[in-house]
């Protein structure tokens, strides 16, 4: 097998108590991490995604998991099924003597800076924001560690992996919502495969997103709308594509198997390939978020008493970010392309491949 250019990441098994929101948390019990329990308590709390959108809720989730297991704790979590859910479940958390309080999601910004405000004997980590509410460059409530990714970085390497691979010469993306967080995948994605036709002497077009206007459902369902906006895509002739947004790939996969064509798909967040068997026929790669690491990391330095509310910023240099195996389509794919990848990769951390987002501008 060719070598890959970034492993995936393993998924971590605990027992996390899980409440609904409006449900009080069961009172904490010592887990089977430790020898002796700690009386550190971690706490989690979903976007609307929930815990098992096999994405990015789940992988902060899992972060969260695992520094339980380590402390002999069981950390709280609470799912929010809409926004209405984000300002109680801080709040019910809060209640329940948590130490630290992680924050799944641009969403929770300014539920998160309000209890963090209220509560500044609290420690906080805010996954994909920068917990500044006025865009000032000034964080809104000291004791919130922002946790952030520079996707774009992780998605270059994947639109220019999607250009090379490419029969029709067209591949597509689109997202949920226009948010930085979901467009700077898309941005990547672009400036990947308009490299790849720079250094190629190619002309693989690009159709969702254009920098500045594109293809969204509006939400980040897995429902009619993500499908008939990937069904818009693949109707462009498009043989790659990257759906952003959580649960709405799977609209993606619904499109794909509907058109009869050989389509892959690029994942998001986590290898999709490993947190969903569904899509390992069609998945080409995925563009990883160490959310996981970085959520564990920020929970343990918090219970030795060493939390830092400076920024974090994921990028390929950190393995913040990162692209997962090829896996069944190591076969498919050019026998130079992963050789290629890593020179991109090279280029990308010493400053000589130029990649911007809304992280760098």
């Amino acid at each position: 097998m060719r070598k890959s250019v970034i492993g995936g990441i393993a998924a971590f098994a605990a027992s996390t108590v899980l409440v609904a929101c409006g449900d009080a948390p069961d009172d904490n019990e010592g887990g089977s991490g430790s020898s002796e329990a700690s009386d550190f308590l971690p706490c989690i709390v979903s976007d609307a995604g929930g815990f098992d959108d096999k994405s990015f809720n789940q992988l902060s989730f899992e972060g969260v998991e695992k520094a339980g297991e380590e402390l002999g704790v069981e950390p709280k979590a609470v799912e929010s099924n809409s926004e209405n859910d984000y300002g109680p479940n801080m709040e019910s958390l809060v209640a329940e003597g948590c130490d630290i309080i992680v924050s799944v999601g641009f969403a929770l910004s300014a539920s998160t800076v309000e209890s963090a405000t209220a509560n500044p004997e609290l420690h906080y980590a805010l996954i994909d924001d920068a917990a500044d509410n006025d865009f000032n460059g000034e964080k809104d409530a000291e004791n919130v560690k922002p946790l952030l990714y520079d996707t774009a970085q992780a998605a270059f390497l994947a639109g220019y992996a999607a250009a090379d691979y490419s029969k029709t010469g067209v591949v597509g993306t689109f997202g949920g919502q226009p948010f930085p967080t979901v467009t700077i995948f898309m941005d990547g994605f672009r400036q990947g495969v308009e490299y790849y036709n720079q250094e190629k002497g190619k002309d693989v077009k690009v159709v969702g997103w254009d920098g500045k206007n594109g293809s969204f459902t509006g939400g980040f369902e897995a429902n009619e709308k993500a499908t008939n906006t990937a069904k818009q895509l693949l109707d462009q002739d498009v043989d790659v594509i990257l759906p952003v947004g959580g649960p709405i790939y799977q609209g993606a996969l619904t499109a794909i198997a509907d058109s009869g064509r050989d389509v892959a798909m690029v994942g998001v967040d986590a290898d999709q390939f490993e947190t969903d068997p569904a899509t390992q026929d069609v998945i080409l790669t995925s563009i990883q978020k160490g959310m996981d690491i970085s959520a564990y990391e920020t929970v343990m330095a918090a219970s030795e008493g060493n939390f830092d509310a400076e920024s974090y910023v994921g990028t390929l240099e950190n393995d913040g970010v990162s692209l997962a195996p090829f896996h069944n389509f190591e076969d498919k794919v050019s026998d130079t392309l992963a050789d290629e990848l890593e020179q991109v990769k090279a280029g990308i951390i010493d400053g000589s491949i130029e990649v911007t987002s809304y992280l760098n501008q």
